[in-house]
Order: structure tokens, then C-alpha cells, then sequence
């Protein structure tokens, strides 16, 4: 099995920036890590999960929604087994709850259903 645990979440004014962490643990993930990646997703009121960003564990691919370019990162700390979405820039439209996943890898990276593992979500709200 394996655990994702969000943090970071809060309230911005529009144009700030906030840093989202989430931690990864679990016997599957600690044996086969280097076959992973690690998505970002979001998902407002009454609209679906929408993908964010992705990296991939072992080489540090990343992958990057297009309404998201130029203004998010994503990284990963291997020593923390932590995965960091940074969003700068920040709009009203990037208010939702932002979920971490996990896959061994997934089938496609943009694609929640293609996700096994999930955290609990964290709220992200920015005002105008």
C-alpha cells in the first residue's frame, strides 16, 4: 500500500503564491519507487478532477497542464519521499481542492483514473 499525505493548502490574494507538500510512505512504495510518478490534480465545486501536474520519481520528468505553465512547479525531495507542487501567480480559478496520486507507473499521466494511490485533498482558495 501507499500513503499520501497533503499539506499547504490555505487563502491567497490573487497573484500570490503558495507551496503544497505531500509526503509519501508505504512498503509498496519504499520497494519500487523508482517506477512511479506522482500527479497533481485539482478539483473545484461542481466541475471534475482536472490534471495539475506530474513528475516522474526515477528521472524527474515533468509534466505540466497548459492553464498551469510558467506559473506552477512541481519537484520532488527523494531523501523526504516528498513530491512539491510551488504555484506562483496565483488566480481565482486555481481555487480547489488539490489532491496528490501516486502510480507505478500510470497508464496515462494525465488521467485521474489512471491513479491508484490518492491523498485526502487540501484546500486551495485565492481571492480576487
Amino acid at each position: 500500500q501507499v500513503q499520501l499525505v497533503e499539506t499547504g493548502g490555505g487563502l491567497v490574494g490573487a497573484g500570490g503564491s503558495l507551496r503544497l507538500s505531500c509526503v509519501v510512505s508505504g512498503r509498496s512504495f519504499s520497494s519500487s519507487f523508482s517506477r512511479y510518478a506522482m500527479g497533481w490534480f485539482r478539483q473545484a465545486p461542481g466541475k471534475e478532477r482536472e490534471f495539475v501536474a506530474a513528475i516522474n520519481w526515477s528521472t524527474g520528468t515533468k509534466y505540466y497542464a497548459d492553464s498551469v505553465k510558467g506559473r506552477f512547479t512541481i519537484s520532488r525531495d527523494n531523501a523526504k519521499n516528498t513530491v512539491y507542487l510551488q504555484m506562483n501567480s496565483l488566480k481565482s480559478e486555481d481555487t480547489a481542492v488539490y489532491y496528490c496520486a501516486a502510480d507505478d507507473p500510470p497508464t496515462t499521466i494525465a488521467v485521474p483514473g489512471a491513479y491508484a494511490y490518492w491523498g485526502q485533498g487540501t484546500q486551495v482558495t485565492v481571492s480576487s
